[in-house]
């Protein structure tokens, strides 16, 4: 940057941010203003590199433009830390469940595997969810629940229109499991909610779970999915009955 002499504050001035950011000076300074002018994504983010903003306060100021921010991509591959872990195996004899946007299983607990019977071949919800016939069975109402499974993987996907990762794993699921294709070309649109899920174990019969889906504060693409035995209907004490026969079967 050009030397413009002594400065009596330090950080950069007014004309020093709109030449970095490549915006006129005027408009500039009516955007600190907060006047009634257009502002475009792609002047934000100029903005924000100008400024050296983080995540946080890149979108805090899309909002004070008055513009949904947008979604944070997150680093994939990500280790998963010792708190998360300790946080599912501390749920137990509940199931947890860790997983990215993309439905990829980053972390579960033992209860997970017992319950929904999980193994080191599943490694995403969607695909187990439509080509893995064990964890199929443990649905009850599997076909009146995948139309919401599929709503939902759409919703989160609408999010993120060019992300290849979404294209080349409906493509692939497409390709295996023709129940997903034809409810993918629905164009159906659901959010997650709170939900009610009916699992019908083989040893510890039917099961019944409050599922709450969680945000990771500093990974907004990672969830953490709660499993909470509901009420009055003794899925508690099956569930520990079961995971005590599990843990004291030999390996």
């Amino acid at each position: 940057m050009v030397a413009t002499g002594r400065r009596r504050t330090p950080g950069l001035r007014r004309e020093e941010v709109a030449a970095l950011a490549g915006v006129g000076v005027s408009w500039y300074t009516w955007l600190e203003q907060g006047r009634d002018i257009k502002v475009s994504g792609e002047v934000l983010d100029a903005i924000s590199g100008a400024l050296r903003l983080t995540g946080p306060e890149r979108t805090h100021l899309y909002l004070l433009a008055g513009l949904n921010p947008p979604r944070v991509g997150g680093v994939h591959g990500g280790a998963v830390t010792p708190e998360l872990r300790h946080l599912l195996d501390a749920w137990s004899p509940r199931p947890a469940i860790l997983r990215d946007r993309y439905r990829n299983l980053l972390a579960i607990n033992d209860a997970t595997r017992a319950v929904f019977g999980y193994d080191d071949t599943d490694y995403n919800c969607m695909i187990s969810f439509f080509t893995n016939a064990r964890y199929r069975g443990t649905y009850a109402h599997w076909a009146s629940v995948a139309p919401t499974v599929v709503a939902a993987f759409r919703a989160d996907a609408a999010h993120s229109p060019d992300d290849p990762r979404f294209r080349r794993l409906v493509d692939d699921l497409s390709a295996v499991s023709p129940e997903f294709a034809e409810l993918w070309a629905r164009h159906e649109v659901s959010p997650p909610v709170q939900a009610v899920k009916a699992v019908r174990h083989p040893e510890a019969g039917d099961l019944f779970f409050d599922m709450t889906t969680l945000t990771v504060a500093d990974r907004p693409d990672w969830y953490l999915e709660l499993y909470n035995p509901r009420p009055d209907t003794g899925t508690g004490d099956r569930l520990e009955q079961l995971l005590r026969i599990r843990l004291a079967a030999p390996a």
